[in-house]
């Protein structure tokens, strides 16, 4: 099994919600940045909604963590794509 994070991109087989597909052939290193930045907004959000009973921060912040998980799930594909013995 590969380690090198340099050669695994996403696979482009996740969805999220039914309407968004994740790109295929993204590096992951770069699909890991976006991870981060999405977690960031959710961590934020739910904070938001704590405080202040933010409903509406709590439906933002399930929505964004669905995708980072879709972009989450694509990576480990792409990576067993690129496992693959071919």
């Amino acid at each position: 099994m590969s380690q090198d994070l340099s050669s695994w991109t996403t696979a482009g087989l996740e969805t999220c919600l039914d309407l968004y597909r994740i790109q295929p052939g993204i590096p992951a290193e770069r699909a890991f940045e976006e991870i981060s930045v999405l977690l960031g907004l959710v961590s934020h959000l739910t904070l938001e909604a704590e405080l202040n009973g933010d409903q509406l921060a709590l439906s933002a912040a399930r929505y964004l963590s669905t995708f980072a998980k879709a972009v989450s799930d694509d990576i480990e594909n792409g990576k067993m794509q690129t496992d693959a013995p071919g």
